[in-house]
């Protein structure tokens, strides 16, 4: 599921670029588009946490790999969602 939801918050953070750079509204696609990283977020913690419950402790001998990708793409997800506002106000000033 974490990786449907990554999907969707990809490409609902493109569309939210394109919508910018098109001069539309671009809003309520930057608010889906963080909605849908904290939903990844969520979803893959749900997976961790069914581990651990099953005691799969080589499936969890993984998520040290997952974690550093988890911040980087979660940082990268941020960033690209409220540039535009940030773009906007540089240029109002």
């Amino acid at each position: 599921m974490w990786v449907i939801f990554g999907v969707i918050a990809i490409v609902i953070t493109f569309i939210n670029l394109y919508m910018y750079i098109a001069g539309k509204d671009y809003k309520l696609a930057m608010a889906f588009g963080l909605s849908f990283t904290a939903l990844t977020l969520c979803a893959e913690y749900s997976l961790v946490s069914e581990w651990v419950k099953k005691e799969d402790w080589s499936a969890l001998g993984e998520v040290p790999n997952f974690e550093s990708a988890l911040w980087f793409l979660t940082i990268v997800s941020i960033l690209l969602n409220i540039a535009p506002i940030l773009l906007e106000r540089k240029g109002k000033k």
